[in-house]
């Protein structure tokens, strides 16, 4: 339980509870709301890993070799409902996902390659500096 401050000035109170939050992360996780697919020419070409067998090689010699310099593409999904918990110093999330990775042929066929989970434990820390609201995400795990 938590008191809401009350004060007289014009302000903005915005109160999320960790209920309305893993509700929501359910509503969309059963919805499959919870995908992504991102493909080569929607990253920037200064990213450090483009998605290129060439590029991929480095994890996988054999993708390089059986399709030289190949575009490819990521379908990213939750395995699970996010979890979300709110503590006095921050908040905590978990993601359940994986990241299947498709070589994409001249002719538009995607080819898998590989199947990653991925499980992540995140720390997130909002920061209110003057008229700003920003904040800080930190990997845990």
């Amino acid at each position: 339980p938590m008191a809401l401050a009350m004060v007289h000035k014009p302000m903005l109170l915005l109160a999320i509870t960790e209920f309305v939050a893993n509700s929501a992360a359910f509503t969309y996780f059963t919805a499959g709301a919870l995908h992504r697919n991102i493909s080569s020419d929607m990253l920037p070409r200064r990213f450090p890993l483009q998605l290129k067998t060439k590029s991929m090689g480095l994890f996988s010699p054999q993708l390089q070799e059986r399709y030289p310099n190949h575009p490819m593409e990521l379908h990213l999904s939750a395995r699970r409902q996010p979890l979300l918990s709110c503590r006095p110093d921050a908040l905590h999330g978990t993601l359940f996902s994986s990241a299947e990775a498709f070589v994409v042929l001249p002719n538009a066929t995607r080819i898998p390659a590989f199947l990653l989970n991925i499980d992540a434990n995140m720390t997130g820390k909002p920061i209110i500096t003057r008229n700003r609201l920003g904040g800080t995400v930190s990997l845990k795990g």
